[in-house]
């Protein structure tokens, strides 16, 4: 079984009440199981054109999908979830949910469809942060740096405030 830690937020709507149907969702499916999850973060909306402020939390699970096949699981469930997916290149829009498949064991992937690590993970807090919380030692296989550290190395990071504490599902 391969270790993944899923991104999942939302600020649209009921956000906690999405992030916790997002990780239900993911584990009942019988090839998911979800071994932990960060606490909650209420965070500023990053490189998005919204006043509206996500709810953010970090799944840790044991899959038996390939990479590909847990990114179609992921995208079933924000379309279960009502997601409108962006229209064109810089179309983003507030969301029910957002889910992103950060790391995949160490492995790298980097196809027109799927890349992991997230391209972004590096430098965004409100992935960081609750990273830290469920594996602070966890190194990027690309960057070979700890998720400590690639947090230290933020210039700006964002603002993470702690909305609520873990949820166990």
């Amino acid at each position: 079984m391969a270790i993944a830690y899923i991104s999942l937020g939302s600020n649209k709507g009921d956000r906690i009440g999405y992030v916790q149907q997002a990780a239900g969702l993911l584990g009942a499916d019988e090839k998911i199981s979800i071994v932990r999850s960060s606490s909650f973060y209420e965070t500023e909306p990053w490189n998005m054109n919204t006043q509206t402020w996500f709810v953010n939390a970090i799944v840790e699970v044991k899959t038996q999908y390939s990479p590909h096949q847990l990114l179609e699981t992921c995208q079933r469930v924000e379309r279960q979830l009502g997601r409108e997916h962006k229209t064109t290149q810089n179309d983003y829009k507030d969301r029910t949910i957002d889910i992103d498949i950060l790391f995949y064991n160490n492995d790298v992937v980097n196809e027109p469809d799927l890349i992991i690590p997230h391209k972004y993970v590096h430098l965004r807090a409100f992935n960081l942060v609750p990273m830290m919380e469920l594996n602070a030692d966890f190194i990027h296989p690309v960057i070979n740096k700890k998720i400590t550290e690639m947090h230290n190395d933020l210039e700006n990071p964002e603002m993470v405030f702690l909305y609520g504490t873990r949820v166990d599902f």
